[in-house]
């Protein structure tokens, strides 16, 4: 991969070129992810493995919009809850990615927090009206995959950082 220059801390500084690859392969991955797991990835029970992509961001702070994106997409071709969950999905993406690269720049492990507790508190919001049910029993719900993912997410981005 070719790089324009290096910081102090010798992680490349990626080019406009090399942005765009990455930010199209990350946002593939997403959603063929997504495709693969939509068996458990919507509805009441939310396992979300692609959330863990999020932590990411810690690594790429130009990956916070592809990555809320790529949800808005994802919810767009196989959510099937209509306009209100696309554009949730898309909110809630953004501002995870974006909780994920403020603390990923502390410490890489804590892109898990944002993974693991803005989409359990927040898309049970829209989602709650939309399938008619409780608040705190999606919170529930919805908590469990996020650990999942988080924790993946996390790991994940630590390994891939100076990597990429």
């Amino acid at each position: 991969m070719q790089t324009t220059q290096k910081r102090e801390n010798m992680v490349p500084v990626l080019n406009k070129t090399s942005k765009l690859a990455i930010s199209g392969i990350v946002v593939s991955a997403y959603v063929v992810i997504m495709y693969l797991t939509q068996g458990f990835a919507f509805g009441q029970y939310q396992i979300r493995i692609a959330t863990g992509l999020y932590a990411l961001a810690a690594v790429h702070p130009f990956l916070v919009v592809p990555l809320g994106l790529a949800n808005l997409l994802s919810n767009t071709l196989m959510g099937g809850l209509g306009m209100l969950d696309m554009v949730g999905g898309l909110a809630a993406g953004l501002l995870t990615a974006a909780l994920c690269r403020l603390l990923g720049r502390y410490n890489i492990y804590l892109s898990a927090i944002p993974v693991m507790v803005v989409p359990t508190l927040l898309v049970p919001v829209w989602l709650s009206y939309i399938l008619g049910l409780p608040y705190l029993m999606l919170v529930a719900s919805l908590s469990v995959g996020q650990a999942v993912s988080g924790i993946a997410g996390a790991l994940l981005a630590s390994r891939l950082k100076g990597r990429i």
